[in-house]
């Protein structure tokens, strides 16, 4: 059985789907007993998880663990777990933003490569599925407000990201290995705001804002202080520096990174009245 944590985000979803298209029997970990999964998926809830028999592989999502890392590896192993595959971030790799962030994915990243068990490293670019942010924007005005326009990184299809996963999880070559998914195109935000308006039929527009006007948006909004601090440090990094661009996904899956026009239009429906998908 394959342990999957954070299930119900964009990447745990996707991958629980593949692995269960393609005949794994997957424990999916989540805290709403309703959450809609593929036929015979089993769902667990996080305090189960130690109760758990018969897992041979997990994937872990730092953001959904938290301190439990350590003791959730641990536990797995002492039953027989041989693999864990780590949702990490490129900026371990490439810093940009406040230190604190990175650095709490480095300190996941030691504790499976101290674990005992098999381990892959999928450092990730930020995700396509992070613009559904704007949809309220769009929707509204048709303009999206944000800092630093000039920023650019590569973009990762959160869909790709799962297909490694999946990948990496059901086959042992990868153990070992840390792999930089990115997506193959280096895009400013106007320019992923034109290709949602290519894919929306209509023309949008991006208004630069000021860093401090963004932050106290968000934060009026009820956002965390973590999550402006997050946005706007990699942001302001990544206008003086492009994120980093590489062909790993293509290598892994012998095919092209989905590109960003690609997410657009598959995900149109959720920036049009209503948010439908």
């Amino acid at each position: 059985m394959i342990l999957v944590t954070g299930a119900t985000g964009v990447v745990g979803r996707e991958t629980v789907r593949l692995l269960v298209e393609g005949g794994a029997k997957v424990a999916a970990v989540t805290r709403d007993s309703h959450a809609a999964f593929p036929a015979g998926t089993h769902l667990v809830h996080p305090a189960d998880v130690p109760a758990v028999d018969g897992v041979e592989a997990v994937l872990l999502s730092p953001r959904a663990v938290g301190s439990a890392a350590f003791g959730l590896l641990a536990g797995v192993r002492e039953k027989g777990a041989a693999r864990v595959v780590v949702l990490s971030a490129v900026t371990v790799q490439y810093p940009a933003g406040h230190a604190r962030f990175r650095q709490q994915f480095h300190a996941v990243e030691d504790i499976a490569k101290g674990s005992g068990l098999d381990w892959t490293i999928l450092r990730c670019a930020d995700f396509a599925a992070n613009t559904l942010a704007w949809a309220g924007q769009i929707q509204a005005t048709g303009t999206v407000r944000g800092a630093y326009p000039q920023a650019r990184t590569s973009t990762v299809d959160e869909r790709d990201i799962a297909a490694v996963a999946a990948l990496a999880l059901t086959h042992p070559q990868h153990s070992g290995q840390t792999y930089l998914l990115t997506g193959e195109q280096s895009l400013s935000q106007p320019e992923k705001v034109a290709a949602l308006g290519a894919a929306l039929g209509r023309p949008l527009s991006f208004a630069e804002t000021a860093p401090e006007e963004i932050r106290r948006g968000m934060l009026a909004a009820g956002l965390p202080e973590e999550v402006p601090d997050r946005l706007l440090g990699s942001l302001a990094d990544y206008a003086r520096d492009a994120g980093p661009t590489t062909d790993t996904v293509r290598r892994l899956l012998g095919r092209p990174a989905r590109t960003y026009a690609t997410w657009a239009q598959d995900h149109r429906g959720a920036f049009t009245t209503g948010g439908l998908r």
